[in-house]
């Protein structure tokens, strides 16, 4: 009987679905969906549920042997209806543990002991070697079983070697520099799709992580300075009153403030005298990452991100001197913080600061970017852009990178396309498209919807940055930015902090834009297939020429003609992806005129047309 009401539901969840317009719905979501947990208008269910950790943190980090030592204190609230008789830990520092498996090369001379765990309690229990298993970067322990609505505490003392080199999202930078990520032991997800999160961190896919509270102290040397999320709760207390005042004034002006100048690192009055312990918390995150340096500069300042409270956040790059790129990488990530909350996705930017660390990566984590310098001014704004932007997706949204990259990088791309150009004019960001052009129709070219974990070849890349990010450019020039602007508002209320999966996504779009999208969902993320347009003629009509454009495959692309008539002058003609919503193989266009066409030329920037030669007709 629950099944045929889900049928029956699913069938008309909106606007009245036909069957050819439904989406597959995979195993776990029709479990979510006759559990109550979600619904298949793309809301959270009403017996939707998700875990919680909070976190204490002890960190001491010597910069001379790269040893981190912890005390880790955890208060793990167990929401779902379920009795959890394991608890699953992820021990991401385990990616360079001698014989463990990776997708990443990672040189001998990285490879250590792993995480070394000290002492481990459970509640009041005391759990011995026996009654946990380390499996790479997982660890499982069994523990006393936790019922629905009940929650524990977790106690652990660990310690593990930083990397030197084979920098994957962590690890030394150089002499005086380092950026810790992944750096504690932390209880997995278990959610209403897959109970515990079991996929072991390869060093390629990325995370996924339950939200929390975190309070963290940081302890490190004489004149290092520690940047992390959340907030510095005793600057006073670390920092030389200068550079204190001058953090003080950074979250209140628009205009750039040097907090650490070279003069300040020259004198060693950055921090107070000896070692030093940062204290950072951070509310409602789902992860924590720190940086540390004894020779980097500061740059900050602040945007109003919100127009109706008018809160700001602070924005900082934090870098080596010699890296002449950086520079200006404050007033990249400024505009862009400022463009997000404003322009697009037009949401006041959730976090009170970010800053952007000058690394060796280009990663993305609560209120922390580690960016790698570049030579390029353009390659700067890009990267810079892209990274903030991860701020919305995954962190504000919580979706699972491990298994849906494309519910981040998509989202992350297309923001770079639209923000990229703000901060500098001429450019013209195409970044993915003539690879996703290129390998159209070839074996790695799977549909975005294969999970992140099974993707190979061309398709680890192409499948989670431009796929999706030209298939939500789409929409957005299908529903106008208006509509889009609404149904992303709608899909962001409804989702921020909680763990939405692709059905969510596109049902809540559906919605929020008031329209049946399904026809592109399918077509675009669910099947595979090249993508290729031709022009397949142009004829004289008595008020101009028509042209008709073919689609030699089914996937929906927009149609950008330049045409060029014998006096040298120029028309644009542009059709969205609406002229194949009923599934048409060729679209006439009619173009009134009364000069003489002398050239059609077919393809936009963002159009990855695979075959280019049938795209030029000369008359």
């Amino acid at each position: 009987m629950k099944k045929l009401c889900l049928a029956f539901l699913l069938g008309l969840y909106i606007h009245g679905a036909s069957a050819q317009q439904q989406l597959p719905i995979p195993q776990e979501a029709h479990r979510a969906y006759q559990n109550g947990t979600r619904d298949p208008s793309g809301r959270p269910g009403k017996n939707y549920w998700q875990n919680s950790a909070n976190y204490g943190l002890k960190i001491d980090f010597n910069p001379s042997n790269r040893l981190v030592a912890g005390e880790v204190e955890i208060e793990y609230q167990n929401n779902s209806p379920d009795t959890l008789k394991q608890l699953w830990f992820k021990l991401y520092p385990n990616l360079y543990k001698k014989g463990a498996v990776t997708k990443s090369r990672i040189a001998e001379s990285d490879k250590h002991d792993g995480v070394s765990i000290t002492a481990l309690k459970v509640g009041e229990q005391e759990l011995p070697d026996s009654r946990y298993v380390i499996d790479g970067t997982n660890m499982i322990a069994e523990i006393m079983p936790l019922s629905p609505g009940k929650r524990l505490t977790v106690k652990l003392k660990y310690t593990y070697t930083l990397n030197k080199g084979s920098h994957i999202r962590t690890g030394q930078v150089d002499n005086g520099a380092f950026f810790l990520a992944y750096f504690f032991p932390r209880i997995a997800v278990y959610d209403d799709l897959d109970g515990w999160n079991k996929y072991p961190y390869t060093g390629d896919e990325e995370f996924y992580n339950d939200f929390g509270n975190f309070k963290v102290q940081i302890t490190v040397p004489a004149n290092y300075m520690v940047w992390a999320t959340g907030d510095l709760k005793n600057a006073d207390l670390v920092l030389n009153k200068n550079v204190a005042a001058r953090l003080r004034l950074a979250e209140q002006v628009d205009t750039v403030v040097n907090i650490i100048t070279k003069a300040d690192l020259e004198k060693f009055a950055v921090t107070k005298s000896g070692s030093n312990t940062f204290v950072y918390e951070a509310t409602y995150v789902p992860d924590f990452a720190f940086a540390v340096s004894n020779h980097y500069l500061w740059k900050s300042s602040s945007v109003v991100v919100d127009s109706v409270t008018r809160r700001r956040t602070r924005v900082d790059a934090v870098f080596n001197p010699e890296h002449k790129d950086y520079y200006e990488v404050i007033d990249f990530a400024r505009s862009t913080v400022h463009a997000m909350s404003h322009v697009f996705p037009k949401w006041p930017f959730p976090y009170p600061h970010e800053t952007i660390f000058d690394g060796l990566d280009q990663m993305e984590y609560p209120m922390m970017v580690n960016d790698n310098p570049v030579k390029n001014r353009n390659d700067a704004i890009t990267l810079t852009v892209h990274e903030i932007f991860h701020t919305m997706f995954p962190f504000y949204m919580g979706t699972n990178e491990t298994k849906h990259a494309w519910m981040d990088e998509g989202w992350a791309t297309i923001g770079e396309w639209k923000i990229g150009p703000m901060i500098e004019p001429t450019m013209v960001d195409t970044y993915g498209v003539e690879p996703t052009a290129n390998t159209s129709g070839r074996k790695d070219d799977t549909p975005i919807m294969t999970l992140t974990t099974e993707l190979k070849g061309a398709g680890t890349f192409t499948n989670a940055y431009p796929k999706p990010a030209m298939g939500y450019l789409f929409v957005r020039d299908f529903l106008g930015e208006a509509l889009l602007t609404k149904a992303l508002h709608h899909y962001i209320r409804i989702w921020n902090g909680k763990h939405p999966m692709p059905l969510d996504f596109f049902y809540s779009i559906n919605e929020g834009a008031g329209k049946n999208l399904n026809w592109f969902w399918k077509r675009w993320f669910y099947e595979d297939g090249i993508t290729d347009l031709a022009i397949a003629s142009a004829t004289n009509t008595s008020q101009g020429y028509n042209i008709t454009i073919e689609n030699k495959s089914h996937k929906p692309l927009p149609i950008d003609l330049t045409l060029t008539y014998a006096d040298g002058s120029r028309e644009y003609v542009h059709r969205n992806i609406g002229v194949w919503e009923q599934g048409a193989s060729k679209v006439n266009i009619e173009v009134r005129t009364d000069k003489k066409l002398k050239r059609i030329l077919l393809g936009g920037p963002h159009t990855p047309d695979k075959n280019k030669s049938d795209n030029i007709l000369n008359l």
